[in-house]
């Protein structure tokens, strides 16, 4: 029930309007008192609404304020509805879907094995064929290496590599980050975990540990890694390219800023505070991507 109130100077007045049917009934009188009340029939509802909706207007003109009825709590205020976030922009693909033969599985097996027997060789005999262990891998279109029995143990055992002991052949970690951009991001988060439970003594842990972290970090394993991959890159080294580095983190920078601010941090903060594992290399990649 609707309740209207004129409160000014002397006046103190209250006005109530009903409808029943196809009769219109007000009750009015002094704030305080019972009031008066009248009805007034009309020969269908549709003219008794005409006339409350007139009555009412006329009340608003006159200064009457609409309150809630006496007894009744007022009525709720409308819940204003927060905006939904934006929809978060998709990552651009990282690889483009296939379905790979178990010909190409084996084949990918074996350059992960040759890869691994290069290992410890001159720097250019091993990153030219980790090359061709990533054209390989490319064509399988984003698998994940644990679903095949004979190319997730040797996948396994190049990413133990990464983190081998003292005296004993090493992958570079940016070759690593440079392979597993090809797979599925299980691949990655698998890696990760192995490279953590290596021995701290291991030269290449910190540094390994470190892009692990990010997994935890961000809470997306998806920009981890390819935020692992950007920071583990060597734009100075033959085959890279300053601005090509610079060209793919500004399109991946507005994906994480998005992803900060739904956490509500900032990308800045994260920046600083990333770890580097000692990492020389990765602090001045932190630095250009803070720049």
């Amino acid at each position: 029930m609707r309740r209207f109130e004129f409160v000014e100077g002397s006046s103190s007045k209250f006005w109530i309007p009903e409808l029943e049917g196809s009769t219109f009934i007000v009750t009015y009188g002094r704030i305080g008192t019972a009031g008066q009340r009248k009805e007034k029939a009309f020969p269908d509802e549709e003219s008794a609404r005409r006339e409350y909706e007139r009555k009412v207007a006329e009340k608003v003109r006159e200064g009457y304020k609409e309150v809630s009825a006496e007894g009744e709590a007022p009525a709720p205020a409308p819940e204003k509805k927060e905006k939904a976030p934006p929809p978060k922009a998709e990552l651009p693909r990282r690889v483009r879907p296939a379905k790979p033969t178990a010909e190409q599985v084996t084949a990918a097996a074996q350059a992960l094995s040759a890869l691994e027997g290069r290992l410890g060789k001159r720097s250019w005999q091993v990153r030219v064929q980790a090359r061709r262990a990533r054209r390989v891998l490319r064509s399988l279109g984003g698998i994940d290496p644990a679903a095949h029995a004979s190319l997730g143990p040797a996948f396994d055992a190049l990413m133990a590599r990464v983190v081998a002991p003292k005296g004993e052949e090493r992958l570079p970690l940016r070759l690593a980050m440079m392979l597993l951009a090809e797979l599925d991001v299980a691949a990655f988060v698998r890696a990760t975990q192995l490279w953590k439970r290596a021995p701290a003594g291991a030269p290449a842990s910190a540094s390994a540990v470190a892009l692990a972290s990010e997994v935890e970090a961000l809470g997306e394993p998806e920009l981890a890694l390819r935020v692992g991959v950007l920071l583990a890159e060597r734009p100075e080294l033959r085959g890279g390219s300053e601005p090509g580095w610079q060209r793919r983190w500004s399109l991946l920078k507005p994906h994480l800023e998005a992803h900060f601010q739904q956490k509500g941090g900032t990308l800045e903060a994260h920046l600083r505070t990333l770890e580097k594992g000692g990492d020389p290399h990765l602090a001045q990649r932190a630095s250009r991507m803070g720049a």
